[in-house]
């Protein structure tokens, strides 16, 4: 690959928020913006010097984008692995498609991190009622029930409880091959999120606190209030999972955090390859934001410093009306506003996200 300068282009898969802030980054580095999506009214258009509105089949479309970037990242994990290695005949794709696929299928997912050594709830396939069945009564309940592809924010899934019946709960996700986790009893949720570049070369930022409502993430708060050895069992999860991916570009790993009489645990519950929603604190949190620490991974250019620059930072997500009170936000001293450009603020829409800096918690 060719080293890329400012004034090539960067292709972006997916025109989401993710590619919108992205695309701020890259242009603010002297990069062109060339943003493929299939959806004409997609927030990451309005900021990017040039725009492709086609579907993610059309490989002649993509084989065109592709041919005129120096480089190609996405914006979400759900880019049709086929859409991918189409571009990737064209363009150098960061991060790769080993990571892709992983990411897009929760058993394979799973199936990869409990490969490597590293905790994850108890799991089963699920394709059936029988296969349902059978994995309840290896795991108990409650349990989860997840689509093993396509659910975030709480879709896509569904809590067995006792007296619940299993029927109900696979009609509840279209009766889609599933994976099913048992309970794990966490004290607190967090995250990790950390940038690898071509080389190898690896920068976290510190472990964050997520809090969730209705499956939605409300409120991260960073630092996580866990112990220094656990913060560093979180940076070697996220450097052993991005090393077997020979990942490039920023990643985000999800964990159950666990208190127990033998201490603090991590129990890895996914990962997302690509900038994450809990990472938004660094926008003004951190001394590289994750977007444009994103950009300098995926061009090969030397990684920020991630160092935060305040004790404690905490980002709220602007959920559905929430994003009414942007004139109140904007006269909020010391808030940092980010607008997502959607038009239709409907219930459970993330719409923006503010982020705060303090002194203590």
């Amino acid at each position: 690959m060719s080293p890329v300068a400012p004034g090539d282009v960067l292709g972006i898969l997916g025109g989401g928020q993710l590619g919108r802030m992205i695309a701020v980054e890259a242009a603010r580095l002297g990069l062109v913006v060339h943003v493929y999506n299939d959806a004409p009214a997609s927030p990451a258009f309005d900021v990017a010097a040039r725009a492709t509105t086609a579907d993610f089949a059309d490989g002649e479309a993509l084989a065109e984008f592709a041919r005129h970037c120096a480089v190609v990242t996405y914006e979400f994990e759900n880019v049709p692995v086929s859409a991918a290695e189409t571009v990737a005949r064209w363009a150098p794709l960061r991060p790769g498609l080993a990571a892709l696929a992983t990411a897009q299928d929760r058993l394979a997912e799973k199936r990869f991190v409990a490969g490597l050594g590293i905790p994850v709830a108890p799991f089963r396939a699920v394709d059936d009622a029988a296969s349902l069945a059978a994995a309840l009564a290896a795991l108990g309940r409650p349990a989860i029930l997840k689509t093993r592809r396509f659910g975030y924010d709480g879709k896509g899934q569904v809590v067995i409880r006792e007296g619940d019946d299993p029927a109900a709960a696979l009609a509840a996700i279209g009766a889609a091959p599933a994976i099913l986790e048992g309970f794990v009893p966490f004290a607190a949720e967090v995250s990790v999120v950390a940038a690898r570049a071509p080389d190898g070369g690896l920068a976290v930022y510190d472990l964050c606190e997520n809090r969730h409502e209705g499956g939605i993430l409300a409120r991260t708060t960073v630092p996580a209030a866990a112990a220094p050895e656990t913060e560093a069992a979180a940076r070697e999860i996220a450097a052993r999972i991005a090393t077997a991916l020979d990942y490039v570009g920023v990643f985000a790993v999800e964990m159950f955090l666990v208190r127990d009489a033998d201490g603090e645990h991590l129990v890895v519950n996914e990962m997302a390859p690509r900038v994450h929603n809990s990472g938004h604190w660094t926008d003004i949190g951190a001394a590289t934001s994750q977007f444009e620490q994103h950009v300098r991974a995926v061009c090969g250019w030397p990684l920020g410093p991630t160092t935060r620059r305040a004790p404690v930072a905490t980002m709220d997500n602007l959920i559905g009306a929430d994003a009414g009170a942007w004139r109140t936000l904007l006269a909020e001293e010391g808030a940092r506003l980010t607008l997502y450009g959607k038009g239709e603020a409907r219930a459970g829409r993330k719409m923006g996200h503010v982020t705060r800096l303090s002194e203590k918690r």
